[in-house]
């Protein structure tokens, strides 16, 4: 790959927007420009280009006291938004946009989603959704073995349960043809590609696999085809080509930290814990990417950062 087209960053070129932010874990790009952002304990959070935030949603979330805990957040065209709520609580939650918090969907097939991860919609008004695990604490899957996440879609014909067999789901994304669907599997270190027709998913394959530190957590296509994947733990950017060829383009990595977890990991004792801290990494364990109308900027949100990101996709940007 062009390495003027691609290139490799270092902190210096990375630029916070906004402040105060509570756990950004989903960046959304607006059409009027501003980043709409996850917000724990409310809802969603709006920053304008020049920094300044507010929030929407009801404080306390939930009546009942467990805690909203937004992961994925999706925009509507009424000016409402979907939340994924990784919580205790779990299920897909739709936040007004007066700021009123209702349960959208719950239970799929009688599975209750208690560690939904991700949602989107796409111009065909249809929703998909991941649920990271079935297990119960979530933390239980936090391991190679155990493959109980779901991905699921919500169309004209109800919802229902597409795969169930995932190393914890993370996001998907539909390919830019329309024709696949990518699902970030964090604890395989993989991205697997499905095929997607009127029957659900099929031709299962990895379309990415990633090494040491790597956890991928977010991903997104950009204009030209190229899939984005955001990775917790090591803070590393990658960028794949459509013929799988990856390019590291960021990567705030602390080694240490990398071996502490992947120790725990090995020993069967990891928890929240490993991803609600970054050792010296600054950039807060990255999880998720949106670029700017033009292309020329990228967005990160992050698990434990108090800023959304923002950095140069090409050189001439900068």
């Amino acid at each position: 790959m062009d390495s003027t087209h691609s290139p490799k960053l270092t902190f210096n070129d990375v630029r916070p927007i906004g402040a105060g932010l509570n756990r950004p874990e989903s960046v959304q790009v607006l059409g009027d420009g501003r980043l709409a952002v996850s917000h724990r304990g409310r809802g969603v959070s709006f920053v304008t280009p020049d920094g300044e935030v507010s929030t929407r949603g009801p404080e306390p979330a939930l009546a009942s006291g467990e805690e909203m805990i937004p992961n994925g957040i999706a925009p509507q065209p009424d000016g409402s938004f979907l939340i994924a709520n990784i919580g205790e609580g779990g299920g897909i939650w739709k936040l007004s946009a007066d700021g009123e918090l209702t349960p959208y969907l719950m239970e799929v097939d009688g599975v209750f989603l208690a560690a939904a991860n991700f949602v989107m919609t796409d111009e065909k008004g249809r929703c998909f959704i991941t649920v990271s695990t079935v297990s119960r604490p979530r933390f239980a899957a936090y391991t190679d073995t155990v493959r109980d996440g779901l991905v699921i879609i919500k169309d004209e014909h109800g919802a229902r349960i597409l795969a169930d067999d995932i190393c914890f789901s993370n996001e998907c994304r539909l390919t830019p043809d329309g024709s696949g669907l990518m699902v970030s599997e964090t604890f395989s270190r993989t991205i697997t590609q499905f095929d997607l027709g009127p029957s659900g998913l099929s031709n299962r394959r990895t379309f990415a696999a990633f090494g040491r530190g790597d956890f991928p957590d977010g991903i997104r296509f950009d204009r030209e085809g190229y899939l984005w994947v955001t990775c917790i733990v090591s803070n590393r950017l990658w960028r794949i080509t459509p013929d799988r060829q990856k390019t590291l383009v960021l990567e705030d990595c602390d080694a240490s930290w990398v071996d502490t977890v992947e120790t725990a990991l090995s020993e069967g004792r990891m928890g929240r814990e490993h991803f609600y801290e970054a050792g010296n990494s600054r950039l807060g364990n990255i999880a998720s990417i949106d670029f700017s109308a033009n292309g020329e900027t990228a967005y990160l949100g992050s698990l434990c950062g108090h800023s959304i990101i923002s950095i140069p996709t090409r050189q001439g940007s900068r």
